[in-house]
């Protein structure tokens, strides 16, 4: 008997190949051939992907081999494998993509990598409940983090979670009700009633982040809709505290922005307390708080011994007193450029003192007064030291009750001023010669600081 007919289904040698040069054997699937055996090289790529996160192999792999695996690698990979392995842009944009809707890397100094760990982080903080979340879910990842974070935006901060009301105890935060007929003392019941913390402790954190140079804090809750409470948005003492301290050891800090967050006076004299001799701060944004005079005394204070070259207090209460303090630090030579105090009651007393201040002032370049209750009074102080300032290059005075003879004196000042390149005088009722002569003048000067010399 032959072969064929003892073995039917067993394939042959092609011996004179006419089935195509990839088939050299007959078998049962007519479809098969050597094209749908993956190589080698691709194999091991594949079980280098589906292991990575028992090890860690990339390093020994060739640039073509390494760029294949990167880009087919997870992202839920824990972050203890990839953080300190991989610098893949590739990598860590997928990482952002697949976690945020909106990605603008240009704001991280168009670092994907960097973009992803201070934006996790914020979640992190921005989530953290005082005495429900395990602090170790920050440290964790602050050695893995620290190196990539330049800055944090804290959009809200969360209280503790409040306990339910029950007889002869207040709400969580107000410390134990004595109970009538009870002789335990209530003060000493009540702080160990209370939370540890009432919002995220900054202690924590801002020492061991290395790099970090911006800060930007809201003490209040998002879409909190028909659960509002006031105690969401309660910046208190402890808080404060908590944060000045380690404000003082964060050692590379340069921007601090902490907006509404009712930032009185007694919190604003603390801040600037642990803030002096900063060695790096050069930014302080306390907007729309409700500092008054005492407050801003102390960052008059603060002025006189720090590097702050932008100093923005707009929306808060400063009346002429406080006024009085910024503008005698202003005067005794404070490294400041930008000085913003739009919105305020600073007033007629402020606006000389001001004004004042600008004579001998040598480095401050652009002064915001808009909104600030000023009269003729400050105008004529502010003209005055126009005419002897050539630094100053902006100033805006929008919003105010100068009148027609502020108008008069600001044209005056002006006219013998070649550095101011922007003034705002709208709707502060000067007048529209005035108004029109002051922006001609700013607009020479602007012109004449663009042409090249000699021309």
């Amino acid at each position: 008997m032959s072969t064929k007919s003892m073995y039917p289904r067993v394939a042959q040698l092609n011996v004179f190949g006419d089935h195509g040069q990839l088939r050299r054997i007959i078998a049962e699937d007519p479809a098969w051939s050597l094209a749908l055996v993956p190589p080698l090289t691709k194999l091991c790529l594949q079980n280098i992907v589906k292991n990575f996160e028992e090890k860690q192999t990339l390093v020994e792999l060739l640039p073509a081999h390494r760029d294949d695996v990167l880009g087919r690698l997870s992202t839920s990979l824990p972050l203890h494998v990839t953080a300190n392995l991989i610098d893949d842009p590739g990598y860590w944009r997928r990482c952002c993509v697949q976690r945020w809707d909106l990605c603008d890397v240009s704001q991280y100094g168009h670092s994907w990598k960097h973009m992803f760990f201070e934006r996790h982080l914020e979640n992190l903080v921005e989530l953290f409940v005082p005495d429900t979340t395990p602090p170790q879910t920050i440290l964790e990842l602050v050695p893995l983090c620290r190196d990539h974070v330049r800055r944090l935006d804290i959009a809200q901060l969360l209280p503790p979670i409040k306990e339910p009301w029950m007889p002869g105890r207040g709400r969580q935060g107000e410390g134990w009700q004595q109970e009538q007929g009870d002789g335990e003392d209530a003060s000493d019941t009540a702080s160990d009633a209370g939370p540890s913390m009432d919002h995220f402790d900054f202690g924590l954190l801002l020492h061991r982040l290395s790099c970090l140079e911006e800060l930007r804090l809201v003490y209040g809750v998002r879409d909190c809709g028909i659960n509002f409470e006031w105690n969401l948005f309660a910046f208190t003492l402890r808080d404060c505290e908590s944060l000045a301290i380690a404000l003082k050891s964060c050692q590379t800090l340069k921007i601090l922005r902490l907006h509404q967050s009712k930032v009185e006076d007694e919190r604003c004299r603390m801040l600037a307390r642990h803030l002096l001799d900063h060695p790096t701060l050069r930014e302080l944004d306390l907007s729309h708080n409700l500092i008054g005079d005492r407050g801003a005394r102390a960052v008059g204070k603060l002025l006189t011994r720090s590097r702050l070259e932008v100093l923005r207090l707009c929306d808060n209460e400063i009346g002429g007193p406080g006024a009085l303090a910024i503008a005698h630090a202003l005067s005794r030579g404070a490294p400041i450029r930008d000085l913003d105090l739009r919105l305020n009651r600073l007033g007629d007393e402020g606006g000389r003192a001001l004004g004042h201040a600008l004579r001998t002032n040598g480095t401050l370049r652009r002064l915001h007064l808009g909104a600030n209750e000023l009269g003729e009074p400050s105008a004529t102080a502010l003209a005055q030291a126009l005419v002897q300032n050539d630094t100053l290059t902006s100033i805006n005075l929008s919003a105010n009750r100068l009148g027609a003879g502020g108008g008069q004196a600001l044209e005056e000042g002006m006219s013998r001023n070649t550095s101011v390149m922007e003034c705002d005088v709208r709707l502060s009722e000067v007048g529209e010669e005035s108004e029109a002569s002051i922006s001609r003048v700013a607009r020479n000067n602007r012109d004449r600081t663009r042409l090249p010399d000699g021309v």
